[in-house]
């Protein structure tokens, strides 16, 4: 076979003016291969950039090369969160579990891919590693594929697997892949984390992000047996428990015995638990994140956060108002897999308030503010003040819920908004012994 190992700068020449080019993401995110696109901007007009969240810089996204380059992003990262704003960059809001019908559709064609893979095999396969969510889609459709080789990327399986012929171009790298700093959960955090944990019964399939109240989550599950995980994405959080065995995937009715995800992100560790373990199954996101698969597993509980909760259940998840934060990403098709699962939970958990002393249980979402989850969909919202269950409740009754588990000093305000909202019936509410009345 051809060598097709060049450089970067050759690599990425093989990209064309007018074309649409999607990046790998998160910490499979190919750094060298998007600085080295970037560096050739003056030879480049109207390329459109399509990805997940990434790492690392965006410069392609610099207002400076907006002629040369359009960021179209299926979910914010910190790296273009300010141009996205600022109108130099923009977001397509979309279900994580759509985005592959884009590309197999012919709705979104891809011209060229640019991904992050471990080095071939002795019969030529690579692995995407970390990363599977929408590139694996996108490799099944696009014309051109430049892939960075590195053996720090761990070898992992399920739809990981792509043979070196299907790549045009290889730039051999031996850089770290992208870690993420984990913190140990704050007094706060593992307070939710507990909360949440009371309504995790054994046999289990989980679902959860990355960050300190999912960790919080996995650390009060050391007395738990058979739990299952089939999740979007996954971090560190979950070694320790596969290591003791309660993670095991022995209760899953689907990948059973298996971690089904789309991608990860975490320390070397991680990325060291992952490599050549068969027990990980990275799949891609249309597979991992479709209602009809989630459900199928008994007892999904779906652990999602939130930007801020109003006291009817809705729930946004991905602005601040106009302002563009994140992403509709998969949380709806995991509160809705779980909703319809044998024995699952929708849950939301997130702190009472914001680390500016603002409360996150609202009387109303800000002005322009995005309804990811909507309240027909909300079933149980956490914060370190308790569980407010929504499931099957009047607007009145989640109120009271809400506002029970919002931060003390802010429950008088919440209190006073719903009375002017609902009337006396809220009263009414209040004083009867028998809440079924409402």
């Amino acid at each position: 076979m051809k060598n097709k190992f060049v450089s970067a700068q050759e690599a990425t020449s093989l990209i064309q003016s007018n074309s649409r080019v999607i990046i790998q993401g998160g910490a499979g995110t190919p750094m060298t291969l998007a600085q080295a696109m970037t560096e050739r901007a003056e030879y480049l007009e109207n390329v459109e950039i399509v990805h997940l969240h990434t790492e690392g810089p965006a410069n392609y996204a610099l207002p400076e090369y907006l002629n040369s380059f359009h960021t179209n992003a299926f979910f914010i990262g910190g790296n273009i969160r300010k141009y996205v704003n600022e109108g130099s960059a923009t977001y397509i809001p979309i279900f994580l579990s759509d985005i592959p019908k884009l590309f197999s559709s012919g709705k979104m064609p891809i011209d060229t891919a640019l991904i992050h893979v471990s080095p071939p095999d002795e019969r030529g396969y690579c692995s995407l590693g970390v990363s599977i969510d929408i590139i694996k889609p996108a490799l099944e459709v696009t014309k051109i594929v430049i892939a960075q080789v590195n053996p720090n990327m761990p070898r992992t399986y399920g739809d990981a697997i792509i043979h070196e012929s299907m790549i045009d171009a290889m730039v051999n790298v031996e850089d770290p892949v992208y870690e993420m700093k984990i913190n140990p959960p704050t007094e706060q955090e593992a307070q939710i984390g507990k909360n949440v944990a009371s309504l995790i019964p054994d046999g289990a399939t989980l679902q959860m992000g990355i960050g300190g109240i999912p960790n919080a989550v996995l650390g009060y599950m050391n007395n738990h047996k058979d739990l299952g995980i089939h999740t979007e994405m996954f971090s560190d959080g979950i070694i320790e428990l596969v290591e003791k065995g309660i993670i095991n995937g022995e209760k899953k009715n689907i990948n059973r015995g298996k971690i089904t995800s789309g991608f990860a992100m975490g320390t070397r560790k991680l990325y060291d638990f992952m490599d050549n373990n068969p027990m990980v199954e990275m799949m891609n996101i249309g597979y991992v994140n479709d209602t009809a698969n989630i459900r199928k597993n008994d007892n999904v509980m779906a652990i999602n956060s939130a930007i801020e909760v109003d006291i009817t259940g809705q729930i946004c998840a991905d602005s601040i108002g106009t302002r563009m934060y994140s992403g509709v990403g998969g949380q709806m098709d995991f509160m809705r897999g779980a909703a319809l699962s044998n024995g699952g939970k929708a849950i939301t958990a997130l702190p009472a308030n914001t680390n500016k002393g603002i409360s996150k249980i609202v009387p109303t979402l800000k002005e322009g503010a995005g309804v990811v989850t909507t309240r027909a969909h909300a079933q149980y919202v956490i914060t370190e003040f308790g569980i407010a269950e929504l499931h099957g409740k009047s607007l009145v009754q989640r109120a009271h819920a809400l506002i029970n588990v919002a931060h003390p000093e802010h429950r008088e305000s919440l209190e006073r908004a719903a009375r002017e909202r609902f009337g006396r019936i809220f009263g009414v509410y209040a004083s009867a012994s028998n809440t079924e009345l409402v």
